[in-house]
């Protein structure tokens, strides 16, 4: 299948791709250059604006903000017309240890935000990172949901929102969990081996769940993304022309299309020189949109 590149963003860790429909458009970060990025699919416009801090994951309002997991804590965003960006800090939080930033995040289905943190030095391999959750109106400090994980990611809900999926992509764990998951609550349990990664082609990275439940989950280092069934099964790959996909998410006015972001290496790119690009692929089965922050 042939993936098609909507723009050579050269981002150097492009992330969170969230589609928008009541604009038509893709919004996803770069997370060093600490930028919010939009790409309009009706007219291919770019426009982007720059935070305060790294800016790793984000969710949508329902006014048209964003709430964003960025290194200090969460914060809500105005992205405004005039290329300002403002932004209120939420909640704070206290990381495990200095150089530590938020990684993957988003809403479950009934729009509870979920963030997990990591340490920027991955090649340190400290089991420090952690998931968080926040809520509106929440008025005490971020706690850890979860922890010992080194690089978590691939978070994603399951149709219902009884499944939550979680990965690690350090290379020395690329395992994806499945937990139940109490709606009520918010309180994952009963963890379990989803997928283990060493088997397959790449790191898992970011995912998105279809309508028919099956989880895509990008191969970093492979150049692919990977369709699992609610089983656990490899049902296909898709390709990219690049090495390291990182987030996938379904767009377009059908939602069948799949975006996917990607990273630009420092080094050699003779090989892939459409590096750190976002694509889109039409993988013949529609998404769910995403869900709105519950604010």
């Amino acid at each position: 299948m042939h993936a098609e590149l909507i723009l050579d963003a050269r981002n150097a860790t492009g992330e969170s791709p969230v589609w928008s429909a009541p604009e038509q458009a893709l919004y996803w970060v770069d997370i060093p250059a600490k930028r919010l990025q939009r790409w309009s699919a009706l007219d291919h416009s770019l426009q982007s604006w720059e935070a305060g801090e790294m800016l790793a994951c984000i969710a949508r309002q329902r006014d048209g903000s964003w709430i964003a997991g960025m290194q200090s804590g969460l914060f809500h965003l105005n992205a405004n017309s005039d290329g300002s960006l403002v932004s209120t800090q939420l909640s704070g939080v206290e990381h495990a240890l200095p150089g530590m930033r938020f990684n993957d995040g988003r809403c479950d289905r009934q729009g509870r935000f979920w963030v997990g943190s990591m340490l920027m030095d991955m090649a340190a391999g400290s089991a420090v990172g952690a998931m968080y959750r926040y809520q509106a109106g929440q008025n005490e400090p971020l706690t850890a949901r979860l922890s010992g994980f080194i690089v978590p990611n691939g978070l994603a809900f399951s149709p219902d929102g009884t499944t939550l999926y979680l990965s690690d992509s350090h290379p020395s764990v690329q395992a994806i969990w499945a937990f139940d998951y109490d709606i009520d609550s918010g309180i994952p349990y009963n963890r379990r081996l989803f997928v283990d990664m060493q088997g397959y082609p790449g790191r898992p990275d970011g995912a998105a769940v279809d309508a028919e439940g099956c989880y895509w989950i990008c191969g970093n280092d492979a150049g692919l993304i990977h369709r699992f069934t609610p089983a656990g099964k490899l049902d296909h790959s898709l390709a990219v022309p690049v090495k390291k996909p990182t987030m996938c998410a379904f767009g377009g006015r059908n939602l069948d299309t799949l975006y996917v972001t990607s990273i630009r290496p420092a080094d050699d790119l003779s090989d892939q020189p459409l590096a750190g690009g976002v694509f889109a692929l039409t993988p013949g089965v529609g998404g769910l949109e995403e869900p709105y922050f519950a604010s």
